[in-house]
């Protein structure tokens, strides 16, 4: 599962730029995955609630934005989304393609307490399920 191994290094950058900014709690730390690195947010989830107990992101949320993948055709010009195993153009069949979009995995934004010290209203909650699904236009 090396899902624990990438919510321990996202929960230690949110760490050190929450302390940066003068931040003694976190409340929700937002990233965006990309469909093809094949990371489970189900794993995320379970390990984000195993290794924040106890620290400066105890009870805060991981919302998660998943990127689809996308390719480009060289052939004809084509944008379109696909699977991890279909990325031939589907206009011309081309295996000249681009892959645009579907390898990402990065920290968007890192949610702390208002100037009152409450955390604003979560994006998401983990009995939310799996959280959030944004996929930009291609």
């Amino acid at each position: 599962m090396h899902e624990m191994g990438i919510t321990n290094g996202i929960l230690a950058a949110s760490f050190d730029a929450a302390r940066n900014a003068g931040a003694e709690k976190i409340c929700e730390i937002r990233i965006s995955i990309g469909d093809l690195t094949e990371i489970q947010e189900f794993a995320l989830q379970f390990a984000f609630e195993a290794l924040t107990p106890g620290t400066m992101a105890e009870g805060a949320t991981l919302a998660v934005t998943h990127i689809p993948a996308t390719s480009h055709c060289n052939e004809c010009g084509a944008d379109y989304t696909h699977d991890r195993f279909e990325m031939l153009c589907p206009e011309c069949g081309a295996f000249n393609v681009t892959q645009v979009t579907g390898r990402e995995m990065q920290i968007d934004s890192i949610e702390t307490p208002d100037e009152d010290g409450t955390c604003p209203e979560p994006t998401a909650t983990p009995a939310d399920g799996l959280l959030t699904t944004d996929y930009p236009e291609v």
